[in-house]
């Protein structure tokens, strides 16, 4: 059975909630990366951010993004699944919420991110197709 742990990118960095959408902005560069998981001081997650929320909540409405934090970009709980979680239910979840990236949680701590390159990388063409169906194209 392949789990999320397979599937996933380990070691997600986050940008924390005080941090302004300009550093989130840079370490998306360096990283290569479209989103960062948002921490908060206790180290849990608080939401995605991502180069998207970025220009469309930020810059297009004429904010800063040197005073914007990443924390005033938070939407409601994200969606997350367990490491041990199978490849079925993960693409299940994202498919259900119309999702490109899922942060993936042991013991309560963010410890990896599956993207859409991760599943083209791990899983059968026949299921990403599926997936790529139901929340991109549909998007």
């Amino acid at each position: 059975m392949t789990t999320a742990r397979d599937i996933m990118h380990a070691g997600a960095a986050c940008i924390q909630e005080n941090e302004t959408l300009e550093a989130a902005a840079r370490r998306m560069k360096e990283l290569d990366v479209g989103a960062l998981p948002i921490c908060g001081e206790d180290d849990r997650l608080h939401g995605i951010i991502t180069d998207r929320d970025i220009v469309v909540k930020c810059l297009a409405k004429g904010r800063d993004p040197r005073a914007m934090t990443a924390g005033q970009l938070e939407q409601g709980k994200p969606v997350t699944v367990d490491a041990d979680t199978d490849s079925g239910r993960v693409l299940q979840v994202m498919q259900e919420h119309k999702i490109r990236r899922l942060p993936v949680i042991e013991n309560h701590r963010l410890v990896g991110m599956i993207s859409e390159a991760d599943l083209a990388r791990r899983l059968p063409e026949k299921q990403v197709g599926h997936f790529v169906e139901a929340v991109c194209v549909a998007a």
